[in-house]
Parts: structure tokens; sequence; C-alpha cells
């Protein structure tokens, strides 16, 4: 990336500073931003950083970021807005004899890759409700949710995508089904060996913190 590519995604208070350029408004570059700014990370796909800016009052005249689907905007600054939104994603731990329930993905993010079930939570959708659909969903189990065990946000080292994690600790019943458009494979593991397959070092973590 070259010093002309690199734009500044400036947000306070959900309102973002932008600049008017070639008759819409567009990301800055760094030199078009006329504060300081404390650089935090860079955005998928990666041509722009999200910066918070040093300021002493609300920018009332910025760009509210809720309202840029109407605007006249850059792609470049729909890309930003939309990498900048945290994805939420519920976890379930069901747990057995000693031993945890892991997933293998058989599509996705988590293709090929164990992991706990869970997903996405829905648009209106309850975290529970999310951890006991995914659950049923992936591998055929009803559960009964037990309690909040907890919640993690990080980074993505790949995606550059902010997530927020919840993990609920579920009771279900039988064995698990795994549905093959979704999972390749699912089995209770000792907590250990979960620890060692598990990629993810956000979850690893919990998993050890907990179990």
């Amino acid at each position: 990336m070259t010093d002309t590519d690199l734009r500044h995604y400036v947000e306070s208070d959900g309102r973002i500073y932008l600049v008017a350029r070639d008759g819409v408004w567009d990301l800055p570059r760094p030199d078009e931003v006329p504060f300081a700014v404390e650089e935090i990370a860079p955005l998928a796909p990666g041509s722009a950083l999200f910066c918070v800016p040093q300021i002493t009052a609300h920018p009332h005249d910025w760009h509210h970021k809720d309202q840029l689907a109407s605007a006249d905007v850059s792609p470049r600054v729909r890309e930003a807005v939309h990498a900048t939104m945290p994805r939420v994603v519920v976890e379930g731990i069901c747990r057995r004899e000693g031993k945890v329930l892991l997933v293998k993905g058989n599509r996705g993010l988590t293709q090929g890759i164990w992991t706990l079930p869970g997903g996405f939570l829905r648009f209106g959708e309850t975290p529970e409700a999310c951890a006991l659909r995914e659950i049923q969903e992936e591998i055929g189990m009803e559960g009964r949710i037990l309690e909040l065990a907890a919640a993690r946000t990080k980074l993505g080292r790949h995606t550059l995508l902010h997530w927020t994690m919840l993990f609920f600790r579920v009771d279900v019943d039988g064995e698990p089904r795994p549905n093959p458009d979704e999972i390749a494979e699912a089995r209770f593991v000792d907590v250990q060996e979960a620890i060692e397959l598990l990629l993810d070092d956000t979850i690893a973590q919990v998993i050890r913190d907990l179990l």
C-alpha cells in the first residue's frame, strides 16, 4: 500500500470525518485530517486505518454512519463502514462426563477447523436463542441454557473484523448428529485435547479458563 492509497477512517460517537472528492464524500488521506488521531487498527479490505480523533467537542457537522446508506459517498466509505460493524457470534460449551463437545466446520470460516458449536447472531434474536438454534442446526441436539459463561472481543488476524463472542454453558440431550451441509465431524473430547485442537486462541483460552 502506498501513502497515496492509505485512508483514515476517523470516527467519534458514530460520526465520521469525510472529505469532498470528485463529487462524492470520501475517506481522507492522512494529510487531509486537520487534527491529531490515534491509529487503532487496519480495516478490511486493508486500505484504511480505523482512527480515534483527538478533539474536544462532539463533531455535529460530520456524517453519521447510520445515514450513509442513502448518502452520496464513495464505495470506499461504504466498505469501511461495513468493516467497522462488530460481528456477534454465540458459542455453546456443552460438557459431558468431563469432556467438551467440538465440531469441525464443513464450509465458511471454520471449514476444516475444530471449534465450538455456534454461529452468527441473527437480527432480532436473543443470544440464548442463537446458541440453541445453532446447536440444533449444526448437530441436531436439543439443549438448555445453563448460564452465560464468558464474553470476549477480538480483532480477527485474517478477517480484520471486530468480533464479539458470547459463550454459554449448554446442557444437551442425545448424541451429536452433524448436519453435513455445515459440519464434517462432531464429538466429545477431553478438555486438554480440545484446547490443543482449537486453532482460535480466544476460544481455547475460554475453555482453559472455565474448564
